[in-house]
């Protein structure tokens, strides 16, 4: 698949497929990727707080797949809004990371014209995320749009200022994803773990922090153990990904998690991990439960 699906397309095609299956209408075989009868596997070794996120599975009705997920042995599903957290409650999940309170991925808090609104959504969202019971919240820099770095960071230290002081009363974290800028997210300020790093150590808050997406900065800075074993303190939360294509996380592509994943264990994170690849095979439950194998050193 494109490399460049973002997520906001992917969702458009969640809706899609539920309003499908509630009016009865035939989909492809292969969307539900078996989910009738979803794979149990052996007790995972406790190392590692698997997740996953719900976008790459748009083509599986959330009720679904919130029964497989809970039948991988995983612990909750990441990028779900309030709407949907009432299913991951009856299957036992949680939100691993919670979505719905940005603007958008290119419209973040570098640019002091976006914060009145951040402020708002983000001020109701914590509020949301911590009467559930959950913890993580993400959040974006926004694009550069011809901003150079130092700016940028300014920027962004004004507005999450507005909010951090809450979400740490209210025990939210707010974490901001870093995404590589070239070749999924063209523009994108907080596309370096270095520039993420800096923001972090300005605001100097205990509830911020990086969402580390392993599938970007392989693309845009590679050395991903060293990049863990060096400044894992300001990382909350791990993405996966296949590179190149964003596709599975096997042998097909050019990393190896599981020394990746031992490099994180090491670290004495007790955060989530969460696999963020879109599966190219067509039993997309069995390329989920291969992941977490890898990934469960």
């Amino acid at each position: 698949m494109d490399s460049n699906v973002n997520r906001r397309s992917i969702l458009k095609q969640v809706v899609v497929g539920a309003a499908a299956v509630a009016t009865g209408i035939s989909l492809p075989k292969n969307i539900f990727a078996r989910v009738q009868d979803a794979p149990s596997i052996n007790p995972l070794k406790g190392k590692i707080k698997h997740s996953a996120c719900r976008w790459c599975y748009s083509g599986i009705p959330i009720e679904q797949l919130a029964k497989n997920f809970k039948g991988l042995g995983m612990v909750g599903m990441d990028l779900v809004g309030p709407k949907e957290w009432n299913v991951l409650k009856e299957n036992n999940l949680i939100s691993t990371m919670c979505n719905g309170a940005e603007i958008s991925l290119t419209e973040g808090f570098n640019n002091p014209n976006n914060h009145d609104t951040l402020v708002k959504n983000y001020t109701d969202h914590i509020n949301y995320v911590a009467d559930a019971g959950y913890t993580n919240l993400i959040c974006f820099s926004g694009n550069r749009k011809g901003m150079d770095d130092e700016t940028g960071l300014k920027h962004c230290v004004t507005g999450l200022k507005r909010i951090l002081s809450h979400a740490e009363k209210r025990g939210v974290v707010i974490q901001m994803e870093l995404l590589n800028s070239k070749v999924d997210h063209k523009d994108y300020m907080c596309d370096k773990s270095a520039w993420g790093v800096e923001l972090c150590k300005r605001l100097d808050a205990p509830n911020f922090k990086l969402l580390f997406d392993i599938y970007h900065m392989q693309i845009d800075e590679g050395d991903i153990i060293r990049s863990i074993q060096k400044n894992h303190m300001y990382f909350g939360h791990y993405h996966t990904g296949g590179v190149p294509g964003r596709n599975e996380i096997d042998e097909s592509q050019e990393l190896y998690y599981p020394a990746i994943m031992k490099a994180i264990v090491a670290t004495g994170f007790t955060g989530y991990v969460a696999q963020e690849f879109i599966p190219a095979n067509q039993d997309a439950m069995a390329s989920l439960k291969k992941a977490i194998d890898i990934c469960d050193i």
